[in-house]
């Protein structure tokens, strides 16, 4: 019974000793440095919807709505590719216009662009009763994970700058960096106000004007020096 108490204390002493090395005793500064910058979307996904509609009975079709489509972006040189059909409700058009010949069809489509004043003027030269409506659908920006990378090096030696002046404030100096921790990303996307022409007032409308707002990031870095 004796040899067993021994041998208990002996494993107990030995663990405490253990845990009492693995005590980390260095001075520590923990601290957090952050980096920002705002860009520009270079890569803009665009829904434009475009519908048949009637001038007293002489109805302008959907085909030669497209052709004026088409005809805009190539000339403003965006490669046809950019341009796809998102929706139409056009595929049962013969059935419908027996049911009811006033049926006018429409298609959505979807344009990616990279600036959207060459959008404005795409839509200029289409005939504004023939749009319903058009809408951003998505953005981004071409170079961002190569950008996020470089902010997230700024904010780390953002950090370490800060634990320097306030370690050597004190008359003591920043040691070696002991642990980073990335802060996570934060990407503030651009929010657009969607909009549309519609058929009755096409007249009166100009190409409408889209606010050119920017992608804002904001990252931050915690890390953890020695202090000297």
């Amino acid at each position: 019974m004796k040899k067993l108490i021994a041998f208990a204390l002996v494993a107990f002493l030995g663990v405490s000793t253990a845990m009492a090395q693995q005590v980390d005793l260095r001075r520590k500064i923990n601290v957090s440095g952050t980096a920002e910058t705002e860009v520009t979307p270079d890569i803009i996904y665009i829904g434009i919807s475009l519908k048949e509609y009637l001038n007293g009975k002489k109805k302008t079709d959907i085909t030669e709505l497209e052709k004026q489509l088409y005809a805009a972006v190539q000339k403003a040189g965006i490669a046809k590719e950019n341009l796809t059909i998102s929706n139409l409700s056009s595929w049962n058009y013969e059935t419908e216009k027996k049911k009811n010949p006033d049926f006018l069809a429409s298609k959505q489509y979807r344009l990616k662009v990279s600036d959207l004043n060459k959008f404005n003027a795409i839509l200029e030269a289409i005939d504004a009763k023939g749009i319903a409506n058009t809408n951003i659908e998505s953005y981004d920006y071409s170079k961002i994970e190569s950008l996020k990378k470089d902010l997230k090096i700024k904010a780390l030696l953002a950090a370490k700058d800060k634990a320097t002046y306030m370690v050597e404030a004190l008359g003591n100096k920043l040691g070696s960096v002991i642990e980073i921790q990335d802060g996570g990303d934060n990407v503030i996307q651009p929010v657009y106000r969607n909009f549309a022409m519609k058929a009755e007032m096409a007249d009166a409308a100009a190409a409408p004007e889209i606010d050119f707002k920017k992608i804002k990031l904001n990252f931050t870095v915690n890390a953890i020096f020695e202090i000297k």
